[in-house]
């Protein structure tokens, strides 16, 4: 049965990057371009253009610790996370559980030639929307603010992928909004999101797309003077 899940610690290694606006117009374009390039620049260029430097810094260990507990994970769960960038969250994961399965796919060949030694060679450059494993390959598959950067038919296609691939739980964390306060700092804030839905419209579309795996979801407002 589907859940609606929330580990604090997750939201907040996401969501501190804030609401710093991005400009407007041609300069936002700009940006944006950049940005859906998913290189140097993106990760570690101008944090106009992204993450203004990503880099280990411990933020995924809270994390990891509460996938291992929630999903019962030891020496011999699979675990893929999908758009796993510089895979900092797996390499934590394999920190706490020695002995697991990991595998990581992302778009971005340069996050993945970034990523830690001891789990770079775990991880696949490609689309989420054609993944490169049997059904039933993972018994967790998870997946931190990257649906919602595909279109709406593709992340449906990405739903239905993670499904298909694993043999029993799977989480997701998507960057959404309850109100219009929400609605506004999330078009403040981003650069690469294709699918900009409230947070009701993503639970329709979960069953649309037959997706019954657990997920939560990140939001953040704009303080009012």
């Amino acid at each position: 049965m589907r859940r609606e899940l929330l580990f604090g610690v997750a939201q907040h290694a996401v969501a501190e990057r804030g609401t710093q606006h991005r400009g407007s117009g041609a300069e936002r374009l700009k940006a944006m371009m950049v940005a859906n390039k998913y290189d140097q620049d993106y990760w570690d260029g101008d944090r106009k253009f992204g993450y203004g430097g990503y880099r280990y810094d411990g933020r995924w260990l809270a994390v990891a610790r509460d996938l291992v507990k929630q999903y019962g994970l030891v020496a011999s769960s699979r675990v893929l996370e999908i758009g796993c960038g510089k895979a900092f969250l797996l390499n934590d994961l394999l920190s706490e559980v020695p002995g697991i399965t990991v595998a990581g796919v992302d778009i971005s060949s340069y996050a993945i030639n970034q990523a830690p030694e001891a789990v770079r060679k775990f991880l696949t450059c490609t689309n989420a929307t054609n993944l490169p494993y049997a059904d039933a390959s993972f018994d967790l598959v998870i997946s931190f603010c990257t649906i919602e950067n595909f279109t709406l038919q593709n992340a449906c296609t990405v739903l239905s992928e993670i499904q298909r691939v694993s043999a029993g739980d799977a989480y997701i964390l998507i960057q959404s909004y309850h109100d219009d306060n929400e609605f506004v700092g999330l078009l403040d804030w981003q650069l690469v999101m294709k699918t900009i839905l409230g947070v009701e419209e993503w639970k329709w579309l979960f069953d649309q797309c037959g997706y019954t795996g657990d997920y939560g979801f990140a939001c953040y407002k704009i303080a009012l003077p």
